[in-house]
C-alpha cells in the first residue's frame, strides 16, 4: 500500500505512482478511494448536470470519436446555434428533473466573438433560473474568456481526451498544447475548470495513467473531472475499437478520486452501455456527479426515470455542486 501520510492535495505526481495505484488489488484500491471520498464529500450524494447540444455537427476538427466532425459520415444532421428561448426551455425542464447545473455544448473548433455574445445571453438566462452554468465551445481567446466570465459563466469544459503521447492517434487538427493553453486562459479568467478524458479509445495503461497525471499536476485541480467511456458511433474512425474491460474503467474512477480528492468526478459518456452494477461500483470508487437526461450532445444516455430508480436502489440523492 502507498504511504497514508502522503498529503492529500498534490500537484507533483509521478507516472509510476499512478501506475502503482492502478495495480493495487481491486478491493484495496476501492477501499482507499472510498476512504478519501468520505473525507471530502457526502458518499451518498451525487451532483446532477444536464447537457444540451446548442450547435450540432459540421465541426472542422477530426476527433476520431466524434460524430459531429464534418469529415465523417455518421448520419448526424447538422443544426445551427439554437434560439435562446429553446435553450432556456430545455434548461427549465432539466431543473424540474433535478439537475443543478446546465451544460451547453457547441460543435466549434473555436467560436467567433459574435457567437460568444449569444452564448453569454444563454448563460445569463440559465443563471436566472437558479442553475449553475457550463459551456464547451472549443478553443478560446483571452477576450472571449473574459467576456464569458463577465457574463457570469461558472464552468468551462475543455477535455484533454487522452495522454499527450497518444493524442495524435485521436486528433490531428489541434495540438495538446492548444488544449492546455485554453485551460490556462479559462483558469486565469477566474472560471471553474471542467476537464477530463475518454477511456477505451485503444490507449494503453500508461496512457490512462499519464492522462490522470496531467490533470492532477495542473496548478489547480479541475473542479469537475468528467470520465467518459468511448461511445462507438458508426462512421467514425474509432468504430470497432476493442471494448474496454469494465473493471479498468472503475479503476480509473478510483485513481482519479485518490489523486484529485476534492474534485467532482463525473460519470459522463458511456453510461448507456454500463450495467447498473458497474455504475454502482463507480459511485463506490468515488464518482459523485453524472449527466442526466436521454442525450449527451448526440449520443444516447440512460433515461431519467432509470437514473432515479438506480439512485433509489443505491440510497443516493442529488446534491448541490459547490466545490468542497
Amino acid at each position: 500500500m502507498l504511504d497514508s501520510t502522503v498529503p492529500q492535495i498534490r500537484h507533483d505526481w509521478h507516472t509510476n505512482e499512478i501506475l502503482d495505484l492502478y495495480a493495487l488489488p481491486f478491493n484495496d484500491l476501492l477501499f482507499k478511494a472510498q476512504t478519501i471520498h468520505r473525507e471530502n464529500f457526502n458518499p451518498n450524494e451525487v451532483q446532477i448536470s444536464s447537457l444540451l447540444s446548442i450547435k450540432t455537427g459540421s465541426c472542422s476538427e477530426d476527433c476520431g470519436y466524434c460524430p459531429q466532425s464534418a469529415r465523417y459520415d455518421s448520419g448526424l444532421t447538422s443544426e445551427p446555434l439554437m434560439a435562446i428561448y429553446d435553450v432556456l426551455k430545455a434548461a427549465e425542464q432539466a431543473k424540474s428533473q433535478g439537475a443543478s447545473r446546465f451544460c451547453m455544448g457547441a460543435a466549434w473548433r473555436k467560436p467567433k466573438d459574435s457567437d460568444i455574445e449569444r452564448v453569454v445571453e444563454m448563460v445569463q438566462g440559465v443563471k436566472a433560473l437558479g442553475m449553475e452554468t457550463c459551456v464547451t465551445l472549443g478553443m478560446l481567446t483571452d477576450t472571449q474568456t473574459t467576456r464569458l466570465k463577465e457574463g457570469g459563466l461558472d464552468y468551462y469544459n475543455h477535455n484533454l481526451d487522452t495522454s499527450e503521447d497518444y493524442y495524435s492517434e485521436i486528433i490531428t487538427t489541434r495540438t495538446y498544447k492548444d488544449r492546455l493553453d485554453t485551460l490556462e486562459r479559462v483558469r486565469d479568467a477566474g472560471i471553474n475548470v471542467c476537464c477530463g478524458g475518454i477511456i477505451g479509445m485503444g490507449e494503453s495503461d500508461l496512457d490512462r495513467a499519464n492522462l490522470l497525471l496531467q490533470l492532477a499536476n495542473l496548478p489547480q485541480h479541475p473542479e469537475s473531472v468528467p470520465v467518459n467511456m468511448l461511445v462507438q458511433v458508426q462512421g467514425t474512425p474509432l468504430m470497432g475499437t476493442e471494448q474496454l474491460d469494465p473493471l479498468v474503467f472503475v479503476r480509473t474512477i478510483a485513481v482519479a478520486r485518490i489523486i484529485m480528492p476534492k474534485s467532482r468526478v463525473r460519470l459522463s459518456a458511456g453510461r448507456n452501455e454500463m450495467s447498473d452494477e458497474m455504475q454502482a461500483l463507480c459511485f463506490f470508487a468515488g464518482a459523485n456527479s453524472i449527466f442526466y437526461g436521454d442525450k449527451l450532445l448526440t449520443t444516447d444516455n440512460p433515461m431519467t426515470n432509470h437514473d432515479l430508480n438506480l439512485f433509489a436502489r443505491l440510497g443516493l440523492k442529488s446534491a448541490g455542486s459547490s466545490y468542497a
